[in-house]
């Protein structure tokens, strides 16, 4: 028999919403024609609410009891039907019917299932490697190289498994590991991790970390079973419901014992009934995702909303969140007969070839078409050089201006420098026919409102916390320009999996926001994860349960002064709810109330409920 029940109960959950918005706008509409008879029909019109409404609500009820004598609101629901029924009382049947199952539609609408999407990070695993066997190259599989293999990297392409470099230099992209906005130069004895890509330079490399211990597939696995808890949203009418049974059953049984009028026990029941109750979350969950979709965030867990008004910390990744994550040239200077314009021009003219990052933001950067360059030349891990107007352009690191054994540094310029540096900014030092001429710094640059959202966090009593993969002086360095206290640089996912773990611990509730497949792990773990949807990867917004659409962090205070204005409004809810509930019973044992009535009396409440949580659409934190 349980066998049976529990496959009818998986049939009806594959009705789906559309056969259910249908069944209750018909059934609606039998309600309207029974209320004002309308039509004269051979039955009474409101059993067509009944039979589609009802019939779902006693088998679920009777599915509850069998298989794991699980007492819901439907139990009740289920018993004021069969009660009113018994005494005529159809219209006041299926009005409760139809109640009931417009409150469970709307919980399924608010309540979406959760879209992990992040079996997409598989597709990054790289598929096949170039192992060098006595100077020959061979393309294997991915997964069948050894510890100790030596392995060749193209430009372009994806490092299949964790290793050292062992000859050649290239700059790195290193943002599915670490988020970082810049590439990092390697050489010979530098680390290098599967997932990355390489951009320039042709390498070799021995292998240290294959297959499940490579750092892609860690960061998989820990993603796939990172256990958020993330309760979903129960409805208090459930939570209750084995009380308000046994309090209903009781009151109608005492009230028919001594009076002696069935109706009476049976108002009772109808007014007992938890239909505002019903109402009162999934209402107002919608009405604040309609506001926050207005604010431009995606919410796409039903109940991420009441986890958020929880929060009390809300951790950032820096890279695309609090930055623009893109290098822009922030400063421009000289340090020789050359004006800053010069420089400027004459590096862009040099860099107009270049693939490297650094290189197209400085062309991005200076605007005008740059000055015609000859016999351009890419050095990785170095720089590019160029002949621009008769003079022989250097642009790039140090390795590239000591290739003049005769040139010195001032210490001046060092210091100059090094302040720079220290702020996590790169320099691109230029050198003019073998003459040290200048330099020019690049940043990634804070969003213009980055600030304010910071400051308005704090008023509302939630603290921000810096969690990156940068270095500890670009970490530090932006911590300082938005007033962030707390900050965590050099981190890899699993670090920021550790951080928020140990906010958790204290029963502090974390909210994540992110925007690479670096932070899918940190976006999962959180109690609320809410992912840059403009700029931020597929992986970390399908990780996420709220998606920011167009990047402006700007109204994530008013995205959580929503969430806590959103409880409040469940609570006055419940309480208006339950207070109703007892007053309409008070009524129903003294006889001013009949079913009919009692049933038009939880509709009035009804639509209070739903009144009261419409007014979170257009709320606004003042």
């Amino acid at each position: 028999m349980r066998q049976f029940l529990r496959k009818l109960e998986h049939v009806l959950e594959l009705g789906g919403i559309k056969k259910d918005i249908t069944l209750l706008v018909i059934s609606g509409i039998a309600l309207i024609i029974s209320l004002f008879d309308l039509l004269h029909l051979p039955f009474h019109a409101a059993w067509v609410a009944i039979i589609l409404c009802g019939i779902p609500i006693l088998l679920e009820a009777i599915i509850g009891l069998v298989t794991a004598f699980d007492i819901k609101a439907d139990v009740l629901v289920s018993l004021a039907l069969i009660a009113s029924i018994c005494i005529g009382e159809d219209f006041a049947a299926g009005e409760v019917a139809f109640i009931m199952q417009l409150g469970a539609l709307l919980e399924d609408l608010t309540v979406a299932k959760a879209r992990a999407g992040i079996e997409k990070l598989v597709h990054l695993t790289p598929q096949t490697a170039r192992v060098v066997t006595r100077g020959a190259e061979k393309t294997i599989p991915a997964e069948q190289v050894q510890i100790n293999d030596l392995l060749r990297v193209l430009p372009g392409e994806t490092v299949p498994v964790d290793g050292i470099i062992t000859s050649g230099q290239t700059s790195i992209n290193q943002a599915v590991m670490t988020g970082e906005s810049l590439p990092v130069d390697k050489t010979v004895g530098d680390e290098v991790s599967s997932g990355t890509v390489n951009q320039f330079g042709v390498f070799e490399m021995k292998a240290t970390k294959v297959g499940e211990d490579s750092s892609i597939q860690r960061m998989i696995k820990l993603v796939q079973s990172a256990d958020a808890n993330k309760a979903k949203i129960v409805g208090l009418a459930d939570r209750w419901a084995t009380w308000i049974v046994v309090i209903a059953l009781t009151a109608a049984a005492l009230t028919w014992l001594i009076t002696g009028e069935i109706i009476r026990a049976v108002t009772i029941l109808v007014v007992f009934c938890p239909c505002a109750l019903v109402l009162a979350t999934p209402t107002a969950i919608m009405a604040a995702i309609g506001n926050a979709t207005k604010h431009g965030f995606l919410v796409r867990e039903g109940d991420a909303l009441e986890r958020l008004a929880k929060v009390s910390k809300i951790t950032f990744d820096k890279t695309g969140t609090l930055t623009y994550g893109t290098p822009k040239v922030t400063a421009v200077e000289t340090v020789s007969s050359y004006t800053k314009d010069d420089i400027f021009a004459l590096t862009a003219a040099a860099e107009q070839f270049s693939e490297h990052p650094l290189g197209k933001a400085i062309v991005k950067c200076y605007g005008s078409k740059p000055l015609t360059a000859e016999n351009f030349k890419m050095i990785p891990g170095e720089g590019v050089t160029a002949s621009v107007e008769g003079k022989q352009i250097k642009a790039g690191n140090l390795k590239l201006i000591y290739r003049n054994d005769s040139l010195q540094l001032p210490h001046s310029f060092a210091a100059a420098t090094g302040k720079y540096l220290n702020e996590g900014s790169t320099v691109i030092y230029v050198a003019v026919d073998d003459t040290l001429a200048g330099y020019i710094v690049l940043s990634d640059t804070v969003r213009k409102e980055s600030r304010q959202m910071i400051e308005a966090l704090g008023e509302i009593g939630v603290q921000p916390v810096l969690l990156t993969g940068d270095n500890q002086n670009a970490a530090a360095a932006i911590a300082k320009q938005l007033r962030i206290e707390k900050v965590h640089a050099n981190c890899l996912p699993e670090d920021k999996l550790k951080w928020i773990a140990s906010y958790q611990e204290k029963k502090e509730a974390v909210c994540m926001i992110g925007d690479g497949v670096n932070d899918a792990l940190a976006l999962k773990t959180a109690d609320v994860g809410i992912a840059m949807g403009g700029v931020g990867s597929d992986i970390a917004v399908d990780a996420a349960d709220i998606a920011l659409v167009d990047d402006e962090v700007k109204e994530l205070p008013h995205l959580l002064a929503l969430s806590k204005r959103m409880m409040t409004t469940i609570k006055l809810n419940l309480t208006f709810s339950m207070a109703l509930n007892f007053l309409a019973i008070a009524l129903a044992i003294t006889g001013i109330l009949n079913p009919v009535f009692g049933a038009l009396v939880h509709n009035a409440g009804s639509v209070v409920v739903i009144i009261n949580s419409a007014l979170l659409l257009k709320w606004r934190k003042m």
